[in-house]
């Protein structure tokens, strides 16, 4: 119960461990979670320590874990995740291990090796392919051109275009056309034509088909679009520029074969190799399944083996060795309630390893501040996580998050109060608590992973939400008459013409209200109706915030006694806890007090002469005379000086006497040092005279006495009168103000309640009611569907997401500045053991 409301009990201990257990131990203590080492070797380069060849050995199987792990997913295969957490490898399994990824990892080479080359030359192929077959198409074209434009008479004066006599075949014979063909990237194709154009003059011909399929990328596997192209030239010069062009551009060019019945036997063939080559891809994709298969089942365990590996050897790094090489000494930080399980893990790897001396756990003095370990379980856990974000609290300092459990999610509920809102973010959550183990994989999304980390105080911010719902009697900005209304319209003497009239009607409360039962819980539902509810409900939630406010802060400050009782620091009980609690008691918590004497003091028939608060509070700093008829009590004013007396009082009080009493207590520790360090007893020596002394220090008392004087002496150093009276300046005055400041920010529970509260019934009035102010059945039933679908997706989106985002916020800005100022330092340190849970955490986002 102590380390819910004030961290644990640390201790520095000493690790002894023999050279062939320390390997087992340290893994056992790894698996156990609860011990912090230290680094004894902060001077030594991380490249010359003694377990440096081990880690670099893990991290080379890491490296070779991670080739697989991308080629796993890269070819989608599944993970096998059987849940299960291995032990930690035995040092002699590591070559075990490193033998093993070797080999998977040369296979997968040599497969992707060869899987690549048989690719390309697919591409190639298909590349061939789609060229043969469309250069046939402008060959086909430009044959039926010629046809077209000339006789058949002149056949015999006319050539082919490729220089082959024929009777269908006697184009362009006479200008010995060359030509290349290829492929090209789609997005080039520009660029290339205008290149083509500048380079040749215009003395090139380009004809060009894109190939419909996009092709794959044998080196990325991603997809390419391309296209075959054809140029015509005439002479070796030109040749030779369009091929350099062709090889700026990237383009791939095959050979081509100048008649039809060399390019179709070419294609034939193309085509049987193409389906060898996809039965020889086919079986290659085979056997690289299985080697990925075979790897997936194990590499989930393999990266938890070699990350504990590493985790452990790299922990073994910030041992010392002693004088004989035979023993690691180590240092570590560890729960005092946790010794026992410590020794027992020591124990444990001392067996495992076969070794006959056992482990040494020695408990050390020291000065040095322990880190700061809160336990926490998967409920605590948030609440903590949102203290740990302002600051981590000072050892054995008290722990605001048990408070939080309850303050955060009730204030929230103050500024968010809907009983329909609140049940909407209770079922979300309530959803998220039960399903959270079917969850976990999703909650590795960043967003996701935020709500389902929050998810129980969500629950508990919701749960408060219908409860202060419920108070305020709102619900989706309506209000519920579950017990009747206290107020009973008929009893005013309304005719039927005032009724008829549409026009605001004004009730007299002394008439209308039954004195024998008010409405009994929350608010009576007759408000919801009154043009001047916000007057009411305004002076409500302004005065039960400013009440709220100050016993937060009053429970701050009282939070703050608790530690200077543990730490035993009287002068802070004196000097700073009284004289805080009589000035934030004296002005705010007398504003406080006159808010309940107000409520309980007037009725409808006297609440035309109550006193303004406001007014009263400024009377009581101005000494003013108070009437007769605003006085809320008898002796109303002599308590009020008084209070702002000792408010008075209480800011030299803070002020002044701590810095002077600590000045006083640090001048009588220095002379009581030096009184101690210059007793000397004079002893005389034969021919020695009486004017020479000795200095005679009894048992150990020269060193304790030297010790505390140089002591003495380092702290009159450190003393400093001029900096301890300013750091009690700043903290009276940031205490004095901070009340008033403070409290004033407590309105914002006033302020947003009101924005909630208004933006719903104007969500309400703007959207939902039009679907209900129809009076036909069918346009009626329409407009309800899509004005409803309209309401729920604004009432989820902007009332509870961004409205509760914002609530969450201003509560947090109270818990972190309002109240934990009053007592909470936040200047310590986490406690970060070693641990295997962590890796394995890290593992399963990986994997």
């Amino acid at each position: 119960m102590g380390s819910l409301f004030r961290s644990e009990e640390m201790c520095l201990t000493q690790l002894f461990l023999q050279s062939e257990s320390a390997y087992v131990c340290v893994s056992e203590l790894g698996e156990l979670g609860l011990v912090q080492f230290r680094d004894l070797n902060p001077d030594v380069n991380a490249f010359q320590r003694k377990f440096v060849n081990e880690v670099r050995r893990c991290d080379e199987m890491e490296r070779k874990l991670r080739f697989l792990e991308k080629e796993i997913h890269r070819c989608n295969v599944p993970v096998v995740d059987t849940g299960e957490n291995p032990d930690a490898p035995a040092p002699k399994e590591m070559i075990d291990l490193e033998s093993t990824f070797e080999k998977l990892e040369n296979e997968m080479k040599e497969v992707n090796t060869n899987h690549e080359a048989l690719k390309r030359n697919f591409l190639e192929l298909t590349e061939l392919k789609h060229i043969l077959r469309k250069t046939q198409n402008f060959f086909d074209e430009a044959e039926l051109q010629y046809q077209s434009t000339h006789d058949v008479e002149r056949d015999e004066e006319a050539q082919t275009l490729l220089g082959v006599d024929g009777p269908h075949s006697s184009y362009g014979q006479a200008m010995r056309l060359g030509f290349v063909a290829g492929v090209i990237q789609r997005e080039r194709i520009p660029a290339f034509e205008t290149m083509l154009w500048r380079a040749c003059r215009g003395n090139v011909y380009l004809r060009q088909a894109e190939i419909d399929n996009p092709l794959e990328d044998p080196s990325t596997g991603d997809e390419m679009n391309k296209t075959v192209f054809i140029i015509f030239f005439s002479g070796d010069q030109l040749k030779t520029r369009v091929k350099k062009i062709c090889e700026g551009f990237r383009a791939t060019l095959y050979p081509c074969p100048e008649t039809q019945a060399e390019r179709r036997e070419m294609a034939i063939g193309v085509m049987t190799r193409i389906e060898d080559l996809q039965v020889v891809l086919r079986q290659t994709e085979e056997h690289r399944d299985r080697v990925l298969a075979s790897a997936a089942k194990s590499i989930r365990l393999w990266f938890i083996k070699v990350s504990k590996l590493k985790a452990i050897y790299h922990t073994l790094n910030l041992f010392n060795l002693d004088v004989t090489q035979k023993c690691l000494i180590a240092e570590c930080w560890c729960p005092v309630a946790d010794l026992d399980e410590i020794q027992m893990a020591l124990r444990r790897g001392t067996e495992r390893s076969g070794s006959t001396v056992p482990s040494i756990l020695n408990r050390m003095d020291t000065h040095e501040a322990p880190p700061t370990y809160n336990r926490t379980n998967k409920f605590t856990e948030v609440f903590q996580s949102i203290v740990d974000a302002y600051g981590v609290s000072n050892y054995r300092e008290v722990n605001p998050a048990p408070y939080a459990i309850i303050t955060f999610p009730f204030l929230f509920a103050v500024m968010f109060g809907d009983l329909g809102h609140g049940l909407i973010m209770f079922l979300g959550a309530l959803f998220l608590c039960v399903f959270e183990k079917n969850l976990l994989v999703l909650a590795q999304d960043e967003i996701f992973g935020m709500f389902f980390g929050g998810r129980y105080i969500m629950l508990l911010m919701g749960l408060f939400s219908m409860y202060t719902g419920f108070m305020y009697n709102d619900i989706f900005s309506k209000s519920m008459n579950i017990f009747g209304s206290a107020f009973t319209v008929s009893q005013m003497p309304f005719t039927d013409a005032d009724l008829d009239n549409e026009q605001s009607l004004q009730i007299d409360p002394q008439l209308t209200y039954n004195n024998t039962a008010p409405y009994p819980y929350g608010f009576d539902p007759i408000w919801q109706i009154a043009e001047n509810k916000l007057n009411y409900l305004n002076s409500f939630k302004m005065k039960t915030s400013i009440i709220l406010g100050v016993g937060q802060m009053t429970l701050g400050v009282v939070l703050s006694l608790f530690n200077h009782t543990y730490f035993k620091r009287t002068v802070n009980i004196l000097c700073e806890f009284i004289p805080q609690m009589l000035f934030l008691l004296g002005v705010f918590g007398y504003l406080c007090a006159m808010i309940f004497i107000k409520w309980f003091s007037y009725t409808a028939e006297t609440s035309w002469k109550a006193p303004s608060l406001i007014t009263t509070l400024i009377d009581m700093f101005m000494f003013g005379k108070i009437d007769e008829d605003s006085e809320l009590y008898s002796g109303q004013q002599i308590i009020q000086m008084v209070l702002v007396v000792v408010a008075a009082i209480t800011i030299p009080w803070m002020l002044l006497i701590k810095p002077f009493y600590l000045k006083k207590q640090h001048e009588k520790n220095a002379l009581r040092s030096h009184r101690k360090y210059s007793e000397v007893k004079m002893k005389k020596n034969n021919g020695v005279g009486n004017e020479t002394a000795e200095l005679i220090h009894h048992d150990e008392e020269d060193i304790s006495t030297s010790s505390s004087g140089s002591s003495m002496g380092s702290v009159e150093e450190e003393f400093d009168f001029g900096e301890v009276f300013t750091h009690q300046a700043i903290h009276t005055i940031e205490f004095v103000l901070g009340c008033v400041s403070h409290t004033a920010s407590y309105l914002r529970l006033w302020a947003l309640s009101l924005a909630h509260a208004e933006l719903s019934e104007v969500l309400w009035d703007m959207v939902m009611s039009i679907g209900l102010a129809v009076d036909t059945i069918g346009i009626g039933a329409i407009l309800i569907w899509g004005t409803f679908y309209a309401f729920s997706t604004m009432t989820v989106g902007i009332l509870i997401a961004m409205e509760g985002l914002s609530a969450f916020l201003h509560t947090l800005r109270l818990h972190w500045v309002e109240f934990q100022s009053k007592f909470f330092i936040g200047e310590g340190y986490a406690f970060r053991p070693f641990s295997f849970a962590s890796n394995y955490d890290h593992n399963e986002e990986r994997v």
